[in-house]
This record gives structure tokens, C-alpha cells and sequence, in this order.
């Protein structure tokens, strides 16, 4: 792994820093999905994280990590909805305030989410690089302290927790299917998995329609692509064409990866429901969705994350009755 990469060292610190503000969500076996695909398969429960989602452990890692002053003139960041929902809750709780930028793809109910943990919203054109923009002007402008995404040290060794508990919960896991999208959270997994069992197979998930990352791995290079609505919603946005450190790791650290459909995520958020009794917004279905769609080729136990359910209700229901995408 390259020098300037997060190490197991920054994750297990983020562990013992986050403790106490986080949770650790319960891994359950699936009947279902290992009857599918031939092996035992392992839910990772993260949507049933406080804020919904994953994001609370890197934001709530990074915020932790500043001094008083920085708390003091505020935070702000970019998001597509999970990481502001987790940084207005976590800055909040350190007594700071977090105004969120957004673009107009964002769901309104991830922009209500936002604004129940008191966060100042603004919502900026069309294109999460629309919204960073706005981001750049209020850190030069006010002095705010600017907390990506995904491409952030503190940010990618507190997702990488979940990769720790996993390997706790599932010691013999072959593979994990992991969410892919700006890195951050594919990034600290297989950094905590990989130091500790390097033999595993770390697999990315993302949508056909916007899938940056995955666009940027086949360059060689960080590259930008138009955004594209999807019902895996939080997986949109770039990775930054100054990106420093989730493109690399990723290079690194990750095996493969699948992309999907709209109508295999749709099939993802119908079967979690119908058979797994768990409500997973389009981002968190897309590993289930892999599974089911028969592009997952394992050998030994599998570990899959529903990463977030964070989903408008209304949109859920129409979903997992039948509703087309």
C-alpha cells in the first residue's frame, strides 16, 4: 500500500475516538441470499447506524479530530445527503454547526434529514462539483472548516471501523461487497481488512448510470462524468480531479467491480424488504442486488453492508410494490 495511504493504525484510533458516539450494528446471516449464491452470505445491519448510514463514523471521526476553534467558526461540506445528515449530527453533538451543500439531485427527504439535525442548507445546481463550489467560497470567504466527503484521512479511518467489526463478527469472510463511489468508504474497509487478512477479496458495487470512480479506474487516472439520476442516489457525485487519497487506494485495495442496473438496485430494495425485513435506500440494496443478479462469484463466506435507509417512504413503497424505476 502506497505511503501516503490510511493505515490500520488511523483505524483502530478512529475506533477508540468514536466509541462512545457511534454503533456497532449487528451482522446477520442470510438464508436467502446464501441459498442464491452457493456460499454463506453475512448482512452488515449500517443502516441501522444513528443518522441512517455509514457516514456518521468518518464524519463523527473528523469532527472529533479538530480543535476549538475550527468547531467554533463552523463546518461545511459537500454531500449527496448521508455524509451532511451524519455532519450536522456530529457537529451538533460537538457544539458546532455544519451547513451542508447539495445539488438538485439530492431526494428531498435526504434534504429533510439534513434539516432536522439543524444544519444550514444551500442547495447549487446540478452536479455535486456545482455544489463544491460553493463549498470553496464559504471556506474562503467565512473561514469554515471544509469536511469532504470521502477524501479525508480522518473521513476514511472512521468508515474503516466497519471493516474491524466486520472481521470480528465474520473472522473466516472471503469477500465483502462494498458500496463504490467517491472511495471513502470501499477505501477504509479494505485498508482494515486487507492489513489483517490480506487474502480477502474486497469487490466494489456501484450504478451503471454516473459510476465515477469506476470511470476513473478504467483512465488510469481521476475523470469527470456526468451525473445521472439513479435510485442509488448517494453513490453519484465525482471523486475529484485533485483526488489524493481514495482513487490510489482504491487502485490498491480493490479486486474488482460490479456495476448494475436500475432494475437490479430496484430488485436489491424489494428482495431486503420482502425477505431480509430491512427498509435500504437504492445505495445500501446495491451488494443484495449484485448477489441476485448473479454477477458475485465467490469462494467462502460472503459479507455484504446495507450502508444506509435513508429512502423517502413513499418512494420505497411504490418500489417494493412492483412500481417500475
Amino acid at each position: 500500500m502506497r505511503a501516503n495511504c490510511v493505515s490500520v493504525v488511523e483505524i483502530n484510533a478512529a475506533r477508540i475516538r468514536i466509541a462512545d458516539h457511534v454503533r456497532r450494528t449487528f451482522v446477520e446471516p442470510s438464508v436467502s441470499l446464501s441459498e442464491r449464491a452457493g456460499q454463506p452470505v453475512h448482512l452488515k445491519l449500517e443502516h441501522q447506524q444513528i443518522t441512517g448510514s455509514f457516514k456518521l463514523r468518518g464524519a463523527m471521526n473528523a469532527i472529533l479530530s479538530l480543535d476549538d476553534a475550527a468547531l467554533v467558526r463552523g463546518i461545511v461540506a459537500v454531500s449527496t445527503g448521508n455524509h451532511g445528515r451524519a455532519l450536522a449530527y456530529a457537529a451538533r453533538a460537538a457544539g458546532s454547526r455544519a451547513t451542508i451543500c447539495m445539488s438538485e439531485l439530492v431526494p428531498q427527504a435526504k434534504i429533510d434529514g439534513i434539516a432536522a439535525e439543524g444544519a444550514d442548507i444551500r442547495i447549487i445546481g446540478k452536479s455535486q462539483d456545482e455544489a463544491q463550489r460553493e463549498v470553496d467560497r464559504l471556506v474562503a470567504e467565512g473561514g469554515l472548516t471544509m469536511i469532504p466527503p470521502f477524501d479525508h484521512r480522518d473521513v476514511i479511518a472512521g468508515q474503516g471501523t466497519l471493516g474491524l467489526e466486520l472481521l470480528e463478527d465474520v473472522p473466516d469472510l472471503a469477500t465483502v461487497l462494498v458500496q463504490l463511489s467517491g472511495g471513502g468508504l470501499i477505501s477504509g474497509v479494505a485498508a482494515a481488512i486487507k492489513a489483517r487478512k490480506p487474502e480477502a477479496r474486497i469487490v466494489g458495487v456501484s450504478m451503471e448510470r454516473g459510476a465515477a470512480m469506476y470511470a476513473s479506474l478504467v483512465a488510469g487516472r481521476p475523470v469527470e462524468v456526468e451525473e445521472l439520476p439513479s435510485l442509488a442516489d448517494s453513490l453519484g457525485g465525482g471523486i475529484g480531479l485533485e483526488n489524493r487519497l481514495t482513487f490510489s487506494m482504491t487502485m490498491d485495495l480493490v479486486d474488482d467491480v460490479i456495476l448494475l442496473s436500475e432494475n437490479e438496485i430496484a430488485e436489491g430494495i424489494r428482495h431486503c424488504y420482502a425477505k431480509e425485513r430491512q427498509i435500504v435506500e437504492g445505495a445500501g440494496a446495491v451488494g443484495v442486488a449484485a448477489v441476485l443478479a448473479g454477477k458475485v462469484s465467490a469462494q467462502g463466506p460472503l459479507a455484504l453492508i446495507l450502508s444506509g435507509g435513508n429512502i423517502d417512504l413513499a418512494e420505497h413503497q411504490r418500489l417494493v410494490c412492483g412500481g417500475m424505476t
